[in-house]
C-alpha cells in the first residue's frame, strides 16, 4: 500500500490539438505545392518527401510520452523525456493547493522544469493547471489534462 500511486498521468508531446493543426496545414500545403507544382523537378520531390516526414513525425510524436506525474508516498514524482532530471515535489512542503488556467495564451509550447518569473513549469497540453506554492513561496505550475483528479488526489495524499 506504501507503494502503490494515488494518482499517475501521463502527459504525451504530440496531443496538443493546437500544434498537430500546425503540422498538419504545413503538409498539406507541402502536398499542395507537389501537386501544382507544373514541372515534377527535384524540388517537387522534395515537396512530397518533406509533407511525409511532417507526417510522419506527427504520428511518431502522438506516443512520446513528455513527463509523467505520479502522487506517492507524500510526493509527486514528474520524470520526463529522456535526458531529463527526474523533479520530487514533497508535499509536506506545501502550503497552497489552487486549480488554476495555465496560461492565458491560446498557444503554449510544451515545457519542462521551466524556470521564469518565480515559478517551475511543466505543460504539455491542456487548458488547466494545478497550481502549487510552498513555504518559500515558489511556485510550481503542472499542467494536466484531469485537472479534478490530480487536485483532489494531491489533498488526500496531504492530509493522509
Amino acid at each position: 500500500m506504501i507503494n502503490q500511486a494515488t494518482f499517475t498521468e501521463k502527459q504525451y508531446l504530440g496531443r496538443d490539438f493546437n500544434r498537430i493543426s500546425i503540422r498538419i496545414t504545413m503538409a498539406l500545403f507541402c502536398f499542395g505545392a507537389y501537386y501544382l507544382s507544373a514541372q515534377k523537378e527535384n524540388t517537387a520531390e522534395l515537396l512530397l518527401m518533406v509533407g511525409a516526414g511532417i507526417l510522419i513525425g506527427s504520428v511518431l510524436m502522438l506516443f512520446m510520452v513528455h513527463y509523467r506525474t505520479t502522487i506517492k508516498n507524500k510526493s509527486i514524482i514528474i520524470d520526463g523525456l529522456w535526458t531529463t532530471r527526474l523533479v520530487k515535489i514533497d508535499l509536506n512542503s506545501i502550503v497552497k493547493v489552487a486549480r488554476t488556467k495555465y496560461s492565458h495564451y491560446i498557444i503554449n509550447n510544451p515545457v519542462y522544469n521551466l524556470h521564469s518569473k518565480g515559478k517551475i513549469r511543466f505543460y504539455a497540453g491542456g487548458k488547466e493547471a494545478l497550481s502549487l506554492i510552498d513555504r518559500d513561496g515558489l511556485e510550481y505550475l503542472i499542467g494536466t489534462q484531469h485537472p479534478e483528479e490530480f487536485e483532489e488526489a494531491v489533498k488526500k495524499e496531504m492530509n493522509s
